[in-house]
């Protein structure tokens, strides 16, 4: 095995590993919770089952059923773009290569649920008071971790670039 694809493979094997997870805990929270009927854990905390046809907070979620295939060549299309990426990165590029299987791994858990089902089941709930932020599930938990360590790694490395950048012309 070249060994840029053997770097790459614990990498993909984190991302399935969020896809079981994430499947799992779906599977489970749609055999035990009652549709849109929360169960309270904790003052801020609720499981309540919910099925999402639309994109993040449902968006285009009344839009007809185009929008299932829509999401779904999206979420092909950016997963394959991070296979390849991954593929290239260096070693010492971990926390890209993390947060970018965090991202593969929530996009193709959600795949499936788009699929198979045509919608995504959605039911971690967490809230203050009267405030409830949208219904997600642990490839959404993924998807934004990962999304922020895409960001911070770039902010990061933008920041090291500069500062080497400027060692050299010195």
């Amino acid at each position: 095995m070249p060994e840029t694809l053997k770097g790459a493979a614990r990498w993909y094997a984190l991302a399935a590993l969020i896809v079981v997870l994430d499947q799992a805990s779906k599977w489970l929270a749609s055999s035990e919770l009652s549709y849109a009927m929360p169960v309270k854990i904790f003052s801020w905390f609720n499981l309540t089952l919910h099925h999402n046809q639309g994109a993040a907070f449902s968006f285009l979620a009344g839009a007809g059923g185009w929008q299932r295939w829509l999401f779904a060549a999206l979420a092909l299309g950016v997963s394959a773009m991070i296979v390849y990426w991954l593929k290239d990165l260096k070693s010492r590029q971990w926390q890209l290569s993390l947060a970018l299987a965090l991202v593969l791994g929530g996009a193709l858990g959600n795949l499936v649920d788009r699929i198979h089902l045509g919608y995504v089941v959605d039911f971690i709930s967490v809230h203050y008071r009267d405030w409830y932020f949208p219904t997600f599930n642990v490839a959404d938990a993924a998807i934004s971790v990962g999304a922020f360590l895409i960001i911070l790694d770039s902010v990061v490395n933008s920041a090291t670039d500069r500062v080497s950048k400027e060692e050299q012309g010195s």
